[in-house]
């Protein structure tokens, strides 16, 4: 007999600067079922309502292109999607289209910032004032120094168990603030899981009340900015390696700062200021070890010249289908891939 399994289609808006993450349920009896793309159908929504028709022709396809395991629901998956128009081309909105090259040798590492808030401040602040400086924070443990970390392990939790590859979860340099990152393979691939991370972590904010804050510069003064960080390799950098091969990867980048900039998120000027661990939004640089630079070499990588390289810049509200895609296209224009 049939099952009734749910599959929760997601997708992204076409909200301006930065899309917000939409989905509805959609119910299907299936005699069995393992995540399979192919046997989900397509679906239509009303794009008059999130910014991507007109009332006149309001109908938007989307495309399954990636199923997860849903453990919040019983019988139930997470579905992401790419939004069409109705004649089949991708929406203008539909970044992930965008893509050019998913080269699967490429592995990407996000570190996904963010900001719990109630009642628009970061939790732990104190009402109508301001904790003391940061400093105790930064990967702290104890009351007073971290908020938040019941709806952190849970979010944890449930990625894991929806089959995504975090890697690592710690408490950030601003109260309030914490961090997982992400390990995923191929561009494409490294969007979806990063995107089905942020579905869930705003899906589980809703059980504790809570907003989740992705703005590079939540809290104007003397505190840290968020940022994606974007970790990156590809099987030369890892296995040929080499300090001309990395130093002709770090400096492709350079005269392409601009269009970097340009799709790593909106108001990244106010965290990109050459302070809290920054490099200037109108500078590019890079170093080992240094987190004050556009890109850093870990200490891991320059020991024998293999790894991967750290781009620093991306906001935390930042596209990440744009950015993986960006990086790779950057990196093959350097002429050092495999």
């Amino acid at each position: 007999m049939a099952t009734a399994l749910k599959f929760e289609y997601i997708w992204m808006d076409g909200y301006k600067p930065e899309p917000n993450l939409r989905s509805k349920t959609k119910v299907i009896r299936l005699d069995k079922y393992n995540c399979e793309v192919d046997v989900l159908p397509e679906w239509s929504f009303d794009g008059s309502s999130t910014q991507q028709a007109e009332g006149n022709f309001s109908d938007c396809l989307l495309r399954p292109v990636a199923v997860y395991p849903d453990p919040g629901r019983r019988n139930a998956y997470l579905v992401v999607c790419e939004v069409f128009n109705p004649d089949g081309t991708p929406h203008e909105s539909n970044t992930r289209a965008k893509i050019e090259d998913d080269d699967k040798d490429f592995w990407f590492g996000f570190e996904q910032e963010y900001v719990i808030e109630y009642n628009g401040r970061p939790i732990g602040f104190p009402e109508g004032g301001f904790p003391e400086p940061q400093g105790p924070y930064y990967c702290a443990v104890g009351n007073g120094k971290v908020s938040g970390r019941e709806m952190v392990e849970e979010h944890l939790d449930i990625c894991l168990d929806a089959g995504i590859d975090l890697t690592g979860i710690n408490a950030e340099v601003m109260l309030g603030q914490w961090e997982y990152q992400v390990f995923s393979k191929g561009a494409k691939t490294a969007g979806d899981d990063v995107i089905v991370t942020r579905y869930l972590l705003e899906r589980i904010s809703e059980e504790y009340g809570v907003t989740i804050n992705l703005h590079p510069k939540p809290v104007k003064g003397d505190w840290n900015g968020s940022g994606m960080h974007c970790n990156f390799s590809n099987a030369e950098m890892r296995e040929q390696g080499g300090k001309e091969m990395f130093t002709a990867i770090c400096e492709s980048f350079r005269p392409l700062h601009k269009e970097h900039i340009a799709v790593y998120g909106s108001s990244n000027e106010q965290r990109l200021t050459g302070l809290h661990e920054t490099q200037s939004i109108d500078e590019f640089s890079y170093g080992v070890s240094d987190r004050g630079a556009s890109i850093r070499i870990p200490v891991s990588t320059a020991k024998n010249w293999k790894g991967y390289l750290e781009d620093r810049r991306p906001a935390s509200n930042a596209d990440p289908y744009l950015v993986a895609g960006r990086v790779v296209k950057t990196v093959k224009s350097a002429g050092v891939t495999v």
